[in-house]
C-alpha cells in the first residue's frame, strides 16, 4: 500500500459498508498506529464475473490472472465465489503518509 503497489481492493458487497469516490480513510498498522490516508477514486458493486485481470493486478497481491484472484479470495472469504456474487470493487490512491 505505502509503496503504491496496491491501488484496489475487493470485498463481499453483502458485508461491506457502501463507499463513494472521494471518501477518505486512515490506514492503521498492526499496532493500530495511523500510517496513511487514502482516497477512494472509484467504488462499484459488480458481479464477480466482471473482475478483470487489471483489477486483480491492481490489488497488489501478485495476482497474474483472474483465476489467481478468485482462488485467493475464496480462501480469504472461506466460500466459493460464483460469477454472480456481488463484489465491492474499490480503487483508491494514497493521499498522505503519516
Amino acid at each position: 500500500m505505502l509503496r503504491g503497489e496496491k491501488t484496489a481492493t475487493a470485498g463481499l458487497a453483502e458485508d461491506e459498508e457502501p463507499v463513494e469516490a472521494g471518501d477518505r480513510f486512515t490506514l492503521h498498522d498492526f499496532d493500530d498506529e495511523p500510517v496513511a490516508v487514502v482516497e477512494v477514486t472509484e467504488a462499484r458493486v459488480i458481479p464477480a464475473g466482471e473482475i478483470d485481470v487489471q483489477f486483480a493486478r491492481d490489488e497488489g497481491e501478485g495476482f497474474e490472472s483472474v483465476d489467481d484472484w478468485r482462488e485467493a479470495h475464496e480462501r480469504f472469504f472461506g466460500r466459493p465465489i460464483p460469477d454472480d456474487l456481488r463484489i465491492s470493487a474499490i480503487r483508491f490512491r494514497l493521499v498522505e503518509r503519516l
